[in-house]
């Protein structure tokens, strides 16, 4: 599988790229010092924000980040927020570019290696930024589309990633790694999706905007050489609740909302990843581990805040938020992949998505990373799996697989 490394490095070292002084593997396209700044601020929430409160507590900071904790925390309110995050990567910025300024000796070996493979994904992958999906011009409200460059061949199938963040955190921007691997192969078009966070406007607002920009893309299939037969969605965390959604909603007219100009096209998708998504909001603090810390029921929870009022206390609408509500027989096939000892979505809700799944029918995959956190520990062969399991719906190489248990690879702890 010519691709697979690719893929595999991309899974493995997420969480290593979050790191102080991190490089980013992005296309020389998006260069642009603004997007390169919210990016490494956006990585390093992912990694070490754990109860996704938007900034980072001592308990929570690891390495660099740890032992500089009180020298980044500006304000000494006992955190490292995002203002404090800009003012680091600035810093960092200004120190990397002084030190390539003033470089004379030759590159590394491995730095020789990832300049290389950074040019041939740009090489090999157009990308058009910040295409309006909704008829908007809201910067929330917008896709980005990435094209396998000099592609004449048969339509390409699409693989959308929508990003995690606890629905209010998180852009479109980390999604183009993800994808980045499948459209340089050739073989697939990707897609990566913003859309409103719960600080700007409530649940459904979110899976409406993300099936807005299902049906943009079998609007605009023909213009791009597409194939709007065979949509794959990916997400984790809260972009795989979105995903999950897309899959267990498709064309129920509550969660289809009418945004934009392509409401006669429908919103269905072939086949969903959902890597840890929260699927039964009620359920979440009754099954998290022992040493979680974030309370799911909290009015100024995640969950909470993405409904507007606490859980508990809303359960109607939370119930319109889960996607095990609306399981049925023609729903797609969903590959789920999540982590026995994550901390903020319990393990759990994949185990109440399944067995919903499996009531109903529905061609599912459960594959239980043992020891696993929140996307963290997860191993190669995770990356083996989506890939496989596209490759099988999306472009028709049958394979075959089952429910597994993978063992967590080794994770790094702050000192």
């Amino acid at each position: 599988m010519k691709y697979l490394r690719s893929l595999q490095a991309v899974l493995s070292y997420m969480p290593i790229l979050a790191l102080i002084g991190s490089t980013q593997f992005i296309s020389a396209q998006t260069s642009d010092a603004d997007t390169q700044k919210e990016q490494r601020i956006q990585m390093w929430l992912d990694d070490q924000d754990k109860n996704q409160d938007g900034k980072v507590s001592p308990d929570e900071a690891i390495r660099q980040m740890k032992s500089n904790f009180k020298n980044l925390d500006r304000n000494n309110d006992g955190f490292i927020d995002r203002t404090e995050l800009g003012q680091l990567a600035d810093r960092l910025a200004g120190n990397r570019n002084r030190t390539e300024g003033n470089r004379t000796e030759a590159p590394s070996q491995n730095n020789r290696q990832q300049n290389q493979a950074s040019r041939s994904a740009s090489d090999s992958v157009q990308l058009i930024e910040n295409i309006p999906y909704a008829d908007t011009d809201n910067p929330r409200q917008m896709l980005d589309l990435l094209l396998p460059k000099n592609h004449e061949g048969e339509s390409l199938p699409v693989i959308v990633f929508i990003h995690g963040g606890g629905w209010r955190n998180g852009n479109k921007q980390g999604g183009r790694n993800r994808v980045t691997p499948f459209v340089a192969s050739g073989n697939y078009a990707g897609v990566t999706v913003a859309y409103r966070l719960s600080g700007e406007s409530q649940w459904p607002s979110q899976i409406h905007d993300c099936k807005a920009a299902i049906r943009w893309i079998r609007a605009n299939a023909k213009k791009y050489n597409l194939n709007a037969d065979r949509i794959g969605v990916w997400g984790t965390s809260a972009g795989g609740h979105l995903v999950t959604m897309l899959g267990t909603s498709g064309d129920v007219k509550a969660m289809d909302g009418s945004l934009g100009s392509n409401n006669e096209y429908s919103s269905r998708v072939t086949c969903v990843a959902d890597f840890f998504g929260p699927t039964n909001f009620l359920t979440m603090n009754k099954t998290a581990i022992e040493s979680a810390r974030l309370d799911h029921d909290a009015a100024d929870s995640p969950e909470s805040l993405l409904i507007g009022g606490a859980i508990q206390d809303n359960p109607e609408k939370v119930a319109t938020a889960d996607p095990i509500t609306y399981v049925s027989a023609d729903d797609p096939p969903i590959l789920i992949v999540h982590g026995t000892k994550d901390p903020l979505v319990s393990f759990n809700q994949s185990e109440l998505l399944y067995a919903a799944l499996d009531k109903k029918g529905v061609d599912k995959t459960l594959i239980t990373v043992d020891g696993g956190e929140h996307g963290r520990g997860f191993p190669p062969i995770t990356g083996e799996l989506v890939e496989r399991f596209f490759d099988h719906h999306l472009r028709g190489n049958k394979t075959s697989w089952s429910d597994q248990t993978v063992q967590a690879v080794a994770i790094q702890r702050g000192r």
